[in-house]
């Protein structure tokens, strides 16, 4: 009996669980949802008869060992400097492992191992990155068989708020991760515009006036997302004079957001006691050597800080010693909460440039999902199926690669992307 073990039942966690069960249930097989927090598990799990919640410290090594030595096939949906832990496991006890998180280096170690042993180590099998892997190499693919030339690519996504929960002045609201949310463009980003490579320090990311139109009334702000430039080579794209992959916000967020940058609010520098602090205290102790601008001249931003509780003296942090960041994160957690029933959306949108049969052309390709509630989000729905497809198709022998890969072959990409278009996420020319 074929045994998957999920490890994180957080909140991109949810739909992934849920389309779990429906595969057990289908193909007569076990489900072990693994967590630190086993209430979360049991609820998430519910009364189904072969899924399972048990409590796991993921430092617990014997513990830990013992549940991955058992599966089948391991998802891990933990933080990304966790996977190799959880990656070292698998190695050793010959499982087969996926995560949506980007490869980490701890992870690369064991690519030879991997490959020995016919495993296969799938990792960046989410949304950004994952999706964004598939759908792009597809219609790359499709271009390249026609005879075309690719001279430009950009792909952009952004988890936002659905419009009919856009409510505040930031407009967004917390569908996962919040601390990758607070330290989001630390390392800067690199990619490349019209054959030029272009460094973007984390300072300089967040400028409200790059602009990407979806239709006449439909835009946002983009920054660029990590190193793009890895990716060239991966997606065959060298001679293309521009590749970049962003990240989409609405424009006010990047305009607040870098002021919160600017601020040194996402400083991880401990410096903070903030046992009885309240934020309002928080915010003047911290402008006093970082002053905010009081001078009227951004209304949007003074709208959006005093939102975040600039004026908030009743909630009081008592978190101990805290860095900026860590308090801005808690800060997020309360005033950015999606409420039961705010709705999410993901918005994928790729742009190509292209020269077939000496003309020049254009493709616009858009993914437009939106979330049922706080609970099964958008970001929940898009980040976990391609994790929960995958594991389904490489038990039933469906996928049948090995070693350390993305999903940009098309022995990956086409079968999940063809459940996922059933599961109705799929992309339209527009």
């Amino acid at each position: 009996m074929q045994n998957i073990l999920l490890i994180g039942a957080g909140k991109s966690a949810t739909v992934l669980i849920d389309y779990l069960k429906g595969i057990i249930t289908d193909n007569g097989w076990t489900l072990i949802v693994a967590d630190a927090d086993i209430h979360l598990a049991k609820v998430k799990v519910g009364n189904h008869p072969t899924a399972h919640a048990v409590e796991l410290n993921i430092l617990h090594e014997e513990r830990r060992q013992a549940l991955i030595s058992q599966a089948s096939i391991v998802i891990s949906m933990m933080p990304p400097h966790l996977h190799e832990v959880i990656a070292k496991d698998c190695a050793a006890h010959g499982k087969h492992l996926l995560t949506a998180s980007y490869v980490a280096e701890g992870v690369k170690q064991f690519e030879k191992t991997i490959q020995q042993k016919g495993l296969l180590f799938l990792c960046e099998m989410g949304l950004d990155p994952g999706i964004d892997h598939m759908s792009s190499m597809e219609m790359i693919h499709d271009i390249h068989e026609k005879g075309g030339t690719i001279t430009s690519f950009k792909s952009h996504c952004g988890g936002l708020v659905a419009p009919e929960s856009d409510d505040n002045p930031w407009h967004y609201k917390i569908s996962w991760n919040p601390r990758n949310v607070v330290l989001a463009g630390k390392a800067g980003a690199t990619y490349k515009l019209n054959n030029e490579i272009i460094n973007d320090k984390y300072e300089e990311l967040f400028n409200h006036n790059n602009i990407v139109i979806i239709n006449e009334k439909e835009s946002y702000s983009y920054y660029a997302n990590r190193d793009s430039l890895s990716y060239i080579p991966l997606y065959g794209l060298e001679n293309a004079a521009t590749f970049l992959r962003t990240t989409l916000r609405h424009p006010d967020y990047c305009t607040g957001w870098k002021q919160v940058v600017d601020l040194n609010l996402t400083s991880e520098e401990k410096v903070y006691n903030t046992t009885g602090m309240s934020i309002a205290a928080f915010f003047e102790t911290h402008f006093t050597k970082y002053p905010l601008p009081h001078d009227g001249s951004n209304a949007i931003v003074d709208k959006q800080f005093s939102f975040l509780g600039l004026n908030d003296h009743s909630t009081i942090i008592n978190k101990g010693l805290c860095s900026a960041a860590d308090i801005m994160q808690f800060i997020l957690e309360k005033k950015l909460a999606m409420q039961p029933a705010d709705k999410d959306m993901i918005v994928m949108l790729h742009e190509f440039e292209y020269e077939l049969n000496g003309e020049k052309k254009q493709r616009r390709s858009l993914l437009k999902v939106i979330g049922e509630d706080a609970l099964h989000t958008a970001m929940a729905k898009t980040v976990g199926l391609p994790l929960g497809i995958a594991a389904k198709l490489i038990l039933e022998g469906k996928i049948k690669e090995t070693g350390l890969q993305i999903p940009v072959k098309p022995s990956i990409y086409k079968p999940v992307l063809e459940e996922l278009s059933l599961n109705g996420i799929s992309f339209k020319d527009l």
